[in-house]
């Protein structure tokens, strides 16, 4: 009963082993291929539970997914024969799994031969455009030329490429610089200019104000003048028919503002008291000032 057991135990654990190298499974991201004694014996593009001779068959799986090349950056010479660095990357996919594992086998191989591809392409559509179509003109129109030229070579290894994008299209680091100082040098050579024409402008206005204030503070002068001439030839006017009417008020009036005048504070006169200017002073009666009655 015991080797009974033992038997079937040992036959279990065989079916178990058999069934295990018997069957796999595909997954829906997955594709495969079965493969006996390294040669190509059928590929499953649908996923699910699928089986195999075991031990002599074994199963390679390939993505069934959009993949992502990014290519390294590459300086290449555009049109013109000015250099520029491209940053490059393609979206690709596995469409014949047999074709895939006979050319390039693995997706290693794979990825270097489709980033060789994508290069030399790069190289060859971009060496004849012109750097301004490369940046911004025409640089849709130029992906789709590549793309069409990528994937007609990528089918030969079981591939289809469906996407090119141009990441990044520059000057070289050296050459970016030197433009970048020349810019800067151009910037500076404009201010300086548009600072000379302002300041010449300025001058230009200031002058012209100068000129307006000098003949308008000439014209106020002549204008003021006119007007003081007409006050004191008004004021010698009263004067004169003042000093008509009444001499003798006139008179001691022009003392007064004498007196106004010369007596202000910390002024020193020698004079004697009998002088004539202290006349009025030495009067205070005023005896000598007769009044004529006016006319």
């Amino acid at each position: 009963m015991r080797a009974l057991t033992s038997f079937l135990a040992v036959i279990l654990a065989l079916a178990a082993i058999t069934a295990y190298f018997t069957f796999f499974t595909v997954h829906q991201t997955e594709q495969a291929m079965v493969l006996q004694f390294g040669q190509p014996k059928k590929v499953i593009k649908d996923a699910g539970l699928k089986w195999k001779l075991p031990f002599v068959q074994n199963v390679v799986y390939f993505d069934k997914r959009v993949l992502e090349l990014d290519a390294p950056p590459q300086e290449l010479i555009v049109l013109g024969k000015k250099r520029l660095v491209v940053d490059a990357f393609a979206r690709y996919r596995i469409t014949d799994p047999l074709r895939f594992f006979q050319t390039v086998n693995n997706l290693v191989t794979a990825r270097n031969r489709l980033s060789d591809i994508l290069n030399a392409n790069l190289r060859r559509v971009l060496s004849k455009t012109a750097l301004e179509d490369i940046v911004k003109v025409k640089r849709r129109a130029l992906t789709r030329e590549i793309l069409a030229l990528v994937d007609a070579e990528a089918q030969d290894f079981g591939m289809r490429v469906i996407d090119v994008r141009i990441k990044r299209a520059d000057l070289p680091k050296k050459i970016s610089e030197n433009v970048f100082r020349r810019m800067q040098a151009e910037r500076q050579r404009e201010a300086a200019q548009y600072r000379a024409e302002g300041a010449e402008l300025a001058n230009a206005i200031r002058a012209k104000a100068d000129r307006e204030v000098v003949t308008i503070k000439a014209a106020a002068t002549r204008k003021a003048e006119i007007i003081r001439g007409e006050g004191d030839a008004e004021r010698n006017k009263i004067f004169a028919e003042a000093f008509g009417r009444d001499p003798e008020f006139f008179a001691f009036y022009r003392s007064m503002k004498a007196y106004e005048q010369g007596l202000e504070q910390g002024t020193r006169m020698v004079l004697t008291p009998s002088t004539e200017f202290f006349r009025y002073f030495n009067d205070p009666e005023g005896k000598n000032l007769r009044r004529k009655s006016p006319r």
